[in-house]
């Protein structure tokens, strides 16, 4: 094999700052001297001035030219004063080709020789990516005395049993193929770099060429596949179990994990052991991100904000969630049955405890031919298939996703993990095929249980969890059943002790309208919290609730209501006609109704068909109540015409914080037109604050509850989520103000103390003329008789943004088109801004869950594209 010296790093390099380039010599573990290519953001500055240093290790067809990122961040005038150090492997980017073949242990030999030859002593941040995260990690076991934290991005330390290879490298490693596509050609190196997201820039894939022009400088892309321990009879696979296996040496360092999720090298089986054995981690998921994340994502900025955090207290467990310990499995059925969830609240379960010897109704399912369920059959399933679930393996702390329609089974299914201590993860079809896998793989599960077309879903789309089957045909899909639970738990009751407080309790995904959807964990404190808050929204102690609004689904039993789930799809709000809620109604003699305004709107639409008993069920409500997104007044209007006693009330939260104010129909006529909808005043026991925004559009670092002030609002509350899941920037974002959860809406607080929404903060439009929000904007459209809806956008650069209309309208149009002069003109006269230009199209893109939040940034991006003269086309 021929032996190469370093080679002249090339100009102009895309991102890279030549005076970052240095050559290192040293002598090996062998005593030979070998010469390595660094790029260093200190190269020739006083060392002293430096925190410390982050040596960056890159992986396997790549060079340290994947973390120039980091360099140029950190060498920036406000940057923290932490060096960069990044290593170009021996035998690849522009080091030595020494024309050996160097195996783990090696290379993290090596890496201390360098780290030697630089002088670092310390603190160091390892930070690695591919196969350089388990050769960093492995420098890190050994200098433990030099090591603050770690980062670890797309790598591994173990191929879990069971799971296969990765598919590209078991490709690479196919008999014959090895040289062919890793040495003789730069295929394999190509394939790599053809994973970004977005596609690397030309210039950008040439840099991370151009160390590996010839085959003999991509000898070394051929070796490090074939080093890659997939037996243990390989040569490296003891060096990278005792890296594996020394990982718990780490639980007090600092460690934060950053992912992309659409990798096909490094899958979520990877992510998983990584969690298992760093448990400690902070973990950011960067979703639409994969295996070239500093590519794809600000790895940089990640962090540059993770930093700080390394002199603050550790992190909760995450990958464990916070139950954690089995040591309470063999405590006896009725042991400590009802604890407290808190110094003042009862758990969720508390109240179909109290009921346990109650025959009446609890529950009655109208699209299962009106199922009944009493609270004492209720409870006792509970218990049943609370004890089934640990028998057959379910633990404390285990996660369990939930594909249930509202109704019996999905009821007694929660309430049996909150009591075992388990974890639901709720991510509900609502969110489409796409969304629910992002979810589902986010939270990762290690149990699902499913009606059959969910455990279809899971086997086509191969979720890593164990299936349970409820409802018909579930035993035919090869899944073990909640009846079979039941049975098992009816035979074995034992249950563990009652989980405490803040061990979590859910993962509660949001409706994905605003982006991906995003889980909120919450503790079971918080859910009790949450419990109470909806308890206090006008809701009559006698009497029996429609939960047509999936929330409800669940809380109607904790709140000790019976509960009707009417005949609709609960995937399609707009399903639910005015006939399925009176059936409903009259099926508990229900005195509340709870709808999202998509299936409230539908109701209103299809009055025009109840016969006369249906008509007299509806009379007997006398509290509706609708969220989930704005609920125009005249729709409240309509909707009292049916339920003529009820006091129409819509309450605004979201699924981070549900409730946070609730108003009237009353109040909402007194409250008059506004700028925004007005969602009246808090709720006892929360506080509400707005950030004030800048001239720039963006919120002020600090809360303040004044009045007139369009901002950011912010909630204080119990039952504020806990954290979001898989999400370290997300959540540090939101709750960057200890106590407050930024809820990335827009709106003001009145004199009088009510809140006016006037849009999401991802929306505000930033124009010549100011800042500007859309709602009341939009509000002002609608009045025009000839809009049904409007949505305002804004198009062009921030800071001149114009703004367009995007409106469906009376009668509809049949493909998207710009409005005619006459309805421009009515809109621009009651707009208030200047409007550039008025489009109109059949239906307005909104989230699948609720039918009703728009999808503005859509509109925004085929609004731009419509008007520097692309095609209408769909929006």
């Amino acid at each position: 094999m021929v032996t190469g010296a370093p080679e002249t790093l090339p100009h102009g390099l895309p991102g890279l700052d030549p005076a970052w380039s240095r050559l290192v010599t040293a002598a090996d573990s062998q005593g030979v001297r070998r010469t390595w290519h660094v790029l260093d953001s200190a190269a020739g500055a006083d060392q002293r001035r430096y925190a410390g240093t982050l040596l960056c290790v890159h992986g396997n067809p790549t060079w340290a030219y994947l973390w120039r990122h980091l360099l140029a961040r950190f060498s920036s005038p406000d940057a923290p004063p932490w060096r960069v150090v990044a290593v170009d492997h021996l035998d690849m980017g522009f080091s030595e080709r020494t024309g050996t073949v160097r195996g783990l242990a090696q290379r993290i030999a090596d890496l201390g020789t360098v780290t030697d030859a630089l002088g670092l002593t310390g603190p160091v941040v390892t930070v690695g990516h591919d196969w350089g995260g388990a050769i960093s990690l492995g420098w890190a076991l050994r200098h433990r005395d030099q090591l603050r934290g770690v980062v670890l991005t797309n790598t591994a330390v173990h191929q879990p049993d069971g799971s296969p290879a990765p598919a590209l490298i078991r490709l690479a490693r196919s008999p014959g193929v090895l040289p062919a596509v890793t040495v003789r050609t730069p295929t394999f190196l190509r394939a790599t770099l053809a994973l970004a997201n977005p596609r690397l820039t030309t210039p950008v894939r040439e840099a991370y060429l151009a160390p590996y022009r010839t085959a003999r400088r991509r000898q070394a892309v051929g070796d490090f596949v074939a080093d890659i321990p997939l037996s243990p009879d390989h040569p490296s696979w003891p060096a990278l179990q005792q890296v594996a296996q020394r990982l718990g040496d780490l639980a007090d360092v600092p460690t934060l994990l950053l992912w992309g999720p659409r990798d096909p090298v490094f899958g979520g089986v990877h992510l998983r052991d990584l969690r298992a054995r760093l448990p400690h981690a902070r973990l950011h998921r960067f979703e639409g991100a994969g295996h070239l994340l500093a590519e794809d994502a600000d790895v940089a900025g990640a962090v540059a904000a993770w930093l700080p955090e390394l002199d603050r207290p550790p992190a909760p467990t995450e990958a464990a969630g916070r139950s954690g310990s089995t040591e309470a499995l063999a405590r006896p059925s009725g042991t400590a049955e009802v604890p407290a969830a808190g110094a003042d609240r009862r758990p969720l379960w508390a109240a179909l405890a109290d009921r346990a010897d109650d025959r009446s109704v609890a529950l009655v399912e109208l699209a299962r031919g009106g199922r009944r369920v009493s609270w004492s059959l209720l409870w006792r399933r509970v218990g049943q298939l609370a004890a089934g679930l640990v028998a057959s393996g379910v633990r404390p702390g285990d996660r369990v996703a939930l594909l249930v329609p509202p109704g019996a089974d999905l009821t007694a299914a929660v309430y049996a993990c909150l009591r075992i201590g388990a974890v639901i993860v709720v991510a509900d079809p609502g969110l489409g095929l796409a969304g629910m896998n992002r979810a589902i793989r986010s939270a990762a599960p290690a149990h699902l249980i499913a009606v059959g077309p969910g455990l279809a879903v899971a086997r086509a789309l191969r979720w890593p969890v164990r299936r349970i089957g409820a409802g018909p045909g579930a035993a035919a899909l090869g899944a073990t059943t909640l009846g079979r639970l039941v049975r098992l738990g009816a035979a074995q009751p034992e249950l563990p002790a009652a989980p405490a407080p803040d061990d979590d309790a859910a993962v509660l995904f949001t409706s994905g309208s605003t982006g991906p959807a995003k889980g909120a964990v919450y503790t079971h404190r918080q859910l009790a919290a949450m419990r109470d808050a909806l308890g206090g929204l006008g809701l009559p102690t006698d009497g029996g609730i429609v939960a047509a609004f999936a929330p409800f689904a669940l809380f109607g039993p904790a709140l000790g209501l019976a509960s009707a789930i009417p005949d609709m799809r609960v995937t399609a709000p707009r399903t639910l006609t005015a006939a399925a809620l009176a059936d409903a109604t009259a099926a508990v003699d229900a005195s509340a109704v709870f709808a999202s305004p998509a299936a409230l709107r539908n109701v209103v639409d299809s009055g025009g068909t109840l016969d006369d008993r249906q008509r007299a069920a509806l009379e007997g409500v006398t509290t509706l109540l609708s969220a989930g997104a704005p609920v125009p007044a005249a729709l409240l209007e309509r909707a009292r015409e049916l339920m003529p006693k009820a006091q129409p009330h819509t309450p605004y939260g979201m699924t981070e914080v549900l409730p946070v104010t609730d108003v009237t129909l009353d109040e909402i006529v007194d409250a008059g037109p506004g700028d925004g909808v007005c969602v009246g005043r808090p709720l006892p026991g929360v506080r509400v604050a707005v950030a004030a925004l800048d001239a720039d559009g963006i919120p002020a670092d600090e809360p303040a509850e004044v009045t007139g002030v369009t901002g950011e609002i912010m909630v204080r509350a119990a039952h504020v989520k806990d954290r979001y899941d898989a999400l370290w920037l997300t959540e540090r974002d939101s709750s960057r103000n200890p106590g407050w959860h930024r809820t990335g809406d827009v709106g003001t607080l009145a004199a009088d103390g009510r809140l006016w929404v006037q849009g999401r903060l991802a929306h505000v439009l930033v124009t010549a003329d100011g800042v500007l929000t859309p709602v009341g904007i939009e509000q002002r459209v609608e009045s025009v008789p000839r809009i049904a809806r409007a949505a305002v956008v804004g198009v062009g650069p921030r800071g001149l943004a114009q703004v367009v209309v995007v409106a469906e309208t009376h009668p509809g149009v049949r493909r998207a088109a710009l409005a005619d002069a006459e309805l421009t003109d009515a809109v621009r006269a009651v707009a208030g801004p200047p409007v550039a230009a008025v489009l109109v199209v059949p239906a307005l893109p909104t989230d699948i869950r609720h039918n009703s939040k728009i999808d503005r940034a859509r509109l925004s991006r085929w609004a731009a594209r419509v008007l520097a003269g692309g095609r209408l086309g769909r929006c």
